[in-house]
């Protein structure tokens, strides 16, 4: 069902690639758009160690692309060093492709909204956090990413670096 990385020597474990979803802050979410064209979208989110979640407005093109298909994809881009010298880039990356859904249920909402305001947020106390959520609660949409499949890659230079142990 999904294709198999070409560049095998340059594939991130899966434990590289857990960390590289723990440790970003933002990625393109990828749908089916209108018209079928791809839509592709930068967004905040968090992972919970096995599905990630996302915030967004209880309309828009995002919830409308969902609607008429579940599928999607997402990339987080860990490290992207620019090597003028030679003519590329050192980078690290995860894409992750499942099913996406709307949370509907209450308590899922909550959970999902709370990490992910302990995430961007982490020195606010919970009195605030928790009004800053009562505030944006009615217009608050929840999305969820079942991960069906994920896939991490990195430059061969990190990777020749990483066997030579420098």
């Amino acid at each position: 069902m999904f294709r198999e990385m070409r560049r095998k020597k340059q594939a991130l474990s899966t434990a590289e690639c857990i960390a590289v979803l723990n440790r970003g802050s933002s990625g393109v979410l990828a749908l089916a758009g209108d018209d079928n064209y791809p839509y592709a979208v930068p967004i905040s989110y968090v992972f919970d160690g096995s599905r990630i979640y996302f915030h967004c407005a209880k309309s828009g093109h995002k919830l409308d692309a969902i609607r008429r298909n579940g599928k999607a994809s997402f990339c987080v881009i860990d490290q992207d060093q620019v090597v003028a010298q030679e003519y590329t880039t050192y980078f690290k990356s995860v894409i992750v492709f499942g099913s996406i859904r709307i949370v509907e249920d209450e308590q899922l909402k909550r959970t999902a909204i709370e990490r992910l305001a302990d995430k961007y947020a982490p020195d606010e106390d919970a009195a605030s956090r928790n009004a800053a959520i009562a505030r944006a609660w009615k217009s608050l949409c929840i999305l969820e990413l079942h991960i069906a499949h994920m896939t991490g890659k990195a430059a061969i230079e990190l990777m020749r670096k990483r066997q030579s142990g420098v």
